[in-house]
């Protein structure tokens, strides 16, 4: 099996305040460590599921936050952003047989989680796709979704976990966390090592073809700003138009052109 990891950090066991996931912050080396040490837990299950290739993509910030160290030898680790419009998930394609997410969080908008966020929190209130409200979750999962790829694990806080399920029933996840107000109620971090590890091999193991995602046709793709003028300039990208002050519009049948107007307008 061939195995792709995508990673962040907003929903890594503990995880409470922007300044444990700024690198320039006091707090952010003990959160660091633990996004390293989940990350590992999630190859060393895929590992004991029979992964022969696992590829990571440290998908948080800046893109250099995983202890290369702590993973396993053989594990392919992508840092850095390299302006692809797939992300956080760059380099994914039809090769993998399965993708998962480590340390995701809530979609903006959403309480389970005090740094809930779509992308940019300081340019966007929200993304809606066919009427959907996204997460980065579902923005990159749908990619996965276009290639055949199967999304089997996630791990993050309780409100995602929950958005998982209705989208991907056959999708495993662990909840690190709950969100209450501007705290967090969070497992123990040993224990959310053993999780992931345990439900990844667990996942790996089971029926992968059933957490694939139906693909849609079409997408009718609404992005609200904070800001009207920053809605002005991104109704300016071709296809795109104003649909109110703060929001465009942009549709289109294929989701290429979906990431390629987020890479390029957010």
């Amino acid at each position: 099996m061939k195995i792709y990891i995508s990673a962040d950090m907003e929903g890594i066991t503990g995880v409470t305040h922007w300044d444990e996931v700024d690198h320039n912050k006091s707090s952010y080396g003990q959160f660091q460590k633990q996004m390293s040490l989940e990350v590992a837990a999630a190859c060393e299950g895929a590992l004991e599921a029979g992964a022969k290739e696992i590829w990571v993509k440290d998908a948080h910030y800046s893109g250099r936050n995983i202890l290369a160290e702590i993973l396993p030898k053989g594990v392919k680790l992508i840092r850095g952003w390299s302006g692809h419009p797939y992300s956080m998930v760059q380099e994914l394609d039809d090769s993998f047989d399965a993708l998962m997410m480590v340390g995701y969080h809530s979609r903006a908008g959403q309480g389970g989680n005090p740094l809930a966020h779509t992308l940019s929190s300081s340019k966007l209130d929200s993304i809606t796709i066919n009427d959907r409200q996204t997460s980065e979750f579902f923005l990159h999962g749908n990619i996965a979704a276009k290639h055949g790829v199967p999304l089997v694990f996630l791990s993050g806080d309780v409100g995602l976990c929950e958005e998982v399920l209705e989208v991907s029933p056959g999708t495993t996840t662990v909840a690190t966390m709950v969100g209450v107000g501007d705290s967090t109620i969070s497992i123990q971090p040993q224990e959310s090592l053993e999780a992931i590890k345990t439900k990844v091999k667990s996942a790996l193991s089971g029926e992968l073809s059933n957490c694939l995602w139906d693909h849609p046709k079409s997408f009718v793709v609404h992005i609200r700003f904070n800001k009207q003028q920053l809605a002005y300039r991104a109704s300016h990208y071709p296809g795109a138009e104003l649909f109110d002050p703060k929001t465009i519009a942009f549709t289109t049948k294929e989701y290429d052109e979906v990431m390629q107007l987020i890479l390029f307008v957010v």
